[in-house]
């Protein structure tokens, strides 16, 4: 089934159009035969006229008729013109081109002249045979024929130009059909556009700039999104209310987890819990956050200034000898916000460093569609199969490291919240794990980036 629109239109247009021209043509190829054999026929009944005045002239002598009719045709033999009389002794005058043959005699006599078509002394031919009653009422027989290898040339000239006017017109018609089919889709194409536009200015649709029948959608639209904004806007007023109620209770557990500690009680797996606690929250409120903030497509963030940042942090705090290798080109930006975007670094610098032995390296460069973010170690990576596993909720593959398991799963929840993308694979130079990162330089109000099909 096509789902375009415009192909649907088309598909219509070509269906009806190809019908119309098959009947069409169909009956104008009869009226035309039909036009052809009348003019021939017409012919041949000026000719037999002809013939028929000659004989009344000469009075039935055959040198006297043959100075009457000196058409060239009628003297080169086999020439596809013929005539021939019958008299009323039944001897026959005949024209030079019949040579030595004769025209077939009708099977009764006639009363007024009659069309036929039979064998001729060199193909078929077509003739009109009629009496003629003399003044001293002597009946004679007049016969002309002409081959209908004429007729049959007219036939398929006009069969060739009919075909090629049908294609041409046919030709003509899909290309109408294609015309009309993407002036009729072209308001909807123009409110897809203006949809993902109007979403990112934050601006409102006017329906009154559409046709009437397109009007009403495009209000309800302008509805939906407005409704949409004031959603996105709650969710991050909620976002940093339940941050903040969180928080709170979450210090206040560790700070008493740290005075247990202190008094020699064992709260490891009490802290682990926490952490893993902490992590899941973090995780829900990054989720939270990137859906309101990933709708925003007016956010750009400079991912040069980003992965410096937290380059130096982690240089600072956690690097432990490992060599760390930022290469992203100056004024990059990116569309997503600030804090979402360092989550996603953090995370993913904590993970690489947690596995790499000597070096990680971090690579961006802008792609057609937006911008693609690399993180690679010379750690042992994963394994293939298990790739897929490591970005679900809670996965940990090796139990033995410190962690909560949701360094990666954080990642792809904020990453698909602005429509981007998280690959795993084999850092090609390193020879560890590969984290590539595409996010798309725009958002439609789904979520989804790209730019879409037209209908």
């Amino acid at each position: 089934m096509i789902r375009s629109l415009r192909g649907r239109a088309i598909l219509g247009g070509m269906i009806w159009a190809g019908i119309a021209i098959v009947l069409g043509g169909v009956a104008l190829f009869f009226v035309l035969d039909s036009l052809t054999l009348r003019r021939f026929d017409e012919t041949l009944s000026a000719r037999y006229l002809r013939v028929v005045a000659a004989l009344g002239s000469s009075g039935g002598d055959s040198d006297a008729l043959e100075s009457y009719l000196t058409d060239p045709l009628y003297q080169r033999p086999y020439s596809g013109h013929y005539w021939q009389i019958t008299g009323p002794d039944g001897g026959q005058i005949v024209s030079r081109s019949l040579f030595d043959a004769l025209l077939p005699a009708p099977a009764v006599p006639l009363q007024e002249p009659a069309t036929w078509q039979g064998a001729g002394p060199d193909g078929a031919v077509r003739g009109i045979t009629g009496p003629v009653v003399m003044e001293g009422g002597e009946r004679w027989t007049v016969s002309v024929a002409e081959s209908v290898a004429s007729l049959s040339d007219d036939r398929a000239q006009i069969r060739r130009s009919l075909l090629t006017t049908l294609l041409l017109i046919g030709a003509l018609g899909i290309a109408a059909t294609v015309v009309q089919a993407s002036f009729v889709v072209r308001p909807l194409n123009r409110l897809r556009h203006e949809v993902t536009k109007r979403w990112e200015d934050a601006e409102a649709l006017d329906p009154g700039g559409y046709p009437v029948e397109v009007a009403p959608l495009v209000a309800d639209i302008r509805t939906l999104l407005d409704r949409n904004r004031d959603i996105v806007e709650r969710g991050r007023r909620q976002a940093a209310d339940l941050a903040h109620a969180l928080k709170t209770p979450s210090a206040i557990l560790r700070n008493e987890l740290e005075a247990l500690a202190g008094q020699g009680v064992d709260v490891a797996d009490a802290e682990i819990a926490l952490g893993r606690v902490d992590a899941q929250i973090m995780r829900s409120l990054a989720r939270v956050r990137a859906a309101a903030s990933g709708a925003d497509a007016r956010l750009q963030t400079d991912l040069r200034v980003s992965a410096d940042r937290m380059a130096r942090l982690f240089r600072a705090t956690g690097a432990e000898g490992r060599q760390l290798e930022v290469d992203v080109p100056e004024g990059l930006r990116v569309r997503m916000d600030q804090q979402d975007l360092e989550e996603i670094l953090g995370n993913l610098f904590e993970n690489a460093f947690k596995w790499s032995r000597k070096k990680v390296r971090v690579r961006a460069v802008p792609v057609p569609n937006g911008v693609m973010l690399s993180v690679e170690d010379d750690g042992p990576g994963i394994a293939k199969a298990a790739r897929e596993e490591a970005l679900r909720p809670g996965a940990r593959l090796d139990v033995s490291m410190p962690g909560s398991g949701l360094g990666l799963t954080i990642v792809n929840d904020l990453v698909s919240a602005y429509g981007g993308t998280v690959e795993l694979g084999v850092a090609e130079v390193l020879g560890g794990l590969s984290v590539r990162i595409m996010v798309p330089n725009t958002l439609t109000p789904g979520g989804v980036g790209g730019e879409g099909r037209n209908l």
